[in-house]
């Protein structure tokens, strides 16, 4: 069975300005359960990672500033939350459902995590709505309880996975890989094993022959026992931040692609939400769901 984290906390209600971000993670297993894509079986209840955890991928100080809700204001703005004891408690459910999504997705081919993909927040740093870095604190988890030898993290968000490649630049088992907008946020980029920066406009049959030929060579060099999928629906026409032309049925085709990759190969994928910011909330939620579907079609 297909197993997806869900807490009410990742919809929690922030400061006015910065509600609609949220809004999503509420309205995206609504819609999976109305549909029947999922059954409420599928759902679980993740608890907060714990601290022992957090420490093997983040440097203390930045978390002990998180926790005790001492981080600087200039820092506080960086991320573009301001910290509260709620959206602490919010991240670490994040966390723990990645890690125990990933757990499920060795059982059962895949699993996801309704939020997360939280990858500008490198070792010691939150940014871009970003605090713990969920897929980079589970792969140090799957690896060093040597779950897992070699991990690929495929992140199509249409933002570089900066703090993801930050965390890893010197981890030769796990390749990142991030295929982004070049002239989109994060403006100070990292170096991913293998970064594909897109021009302002990329439509979508440029963007797919790019992934099927950049997918399958980070196969090849990254020989994964794992995969972690970040799937942001940021890369659609329609979205206020992206700069993308993508529509969702590319977005769909897209996650079939990767998905269908990771099936083929029998390699267990891990696939968080990422970003998705287009002006009507539905063109988000469909979006987001279409990831469900096409796994769900997939491996069931």
């Amino acid at each position: 069975m297909i197993k997806v984290a869900y807490h009410p906390i990742y919809a929690h209600p922030l400061p006015e300005g910065h509600r609609f971000p949220m809004l999503k993670y509420e309205l995206i297993p609504g819609q999976l359960l109305h549909e029947g894509t999922i059954e409420p079986k599928n759902l679980f209840s993740p608890e907060p990672v714990t601290e022992d955890i957090i420490l093997v991928t983040h440097v203390e100080a930045y978390w002990l500033q998180l926790r005790d809700l001492t981080l600087p204001v200039k820092e506080q703005r960086r991320i573009g939350f301001p910290l509260s004891q709620q959206l602490i408690e919010r991240e670490l459910r994040i966390t723990q459902g990645t890690i125990d999504a990933a757990l499920f997705a060795l059982n059962d081919g895949i699993a996801f995590n309704i939020a997360g993909g939280t990858h500008h927040s490198g070792s010691n740093w939150g940014e871009g709505f970003c605090l713990l870095n969920d897929q980079a604190i589970t792969a140090n988890y799957l690896l060093n309880r040597k779950i897992v030898t070699r991990i690929l993290i495929i992140d199509l968000d249409v933002h570089q996975g900066n703090g993801t490649a930050e965390i890893f630049k010197n981890e030769p088992n796990v390749f990142t890989f991030s295929m982004h907008g070049d002239k989109n946020f994060p403006f100070r980029k990292e170096k991913s094993d293998l970064d594909i920066p897109l021009n302002d406009g990329v439509a979508d049959n440029e963007y797919l022959s790019l992934l099927a030929e950049n997918l399958s060579f980070a196969f090849e060099k990254a020989k994964p026992d794992f995969v972690f999928y970040l799937s942001g629906v940021d890369v659609l026409a329609t979205d206020k931040l992206g700069k993308l032309s993508l529509s969702k049925s590319a977005c769909r085709e897209r996650d079939l692609m990767v998905l269908k990759k990771c099936k083929d190969l029998n390699i267990p994928v891990q696939v968080s939400m990422g970003g998705g910011y287009s002006a009507d909330i539905k063109d988000i939620v469909d979006a987001h769901c279409n990831t469900y579907r096409v796994a769900f079609d997939l491996f069931t």
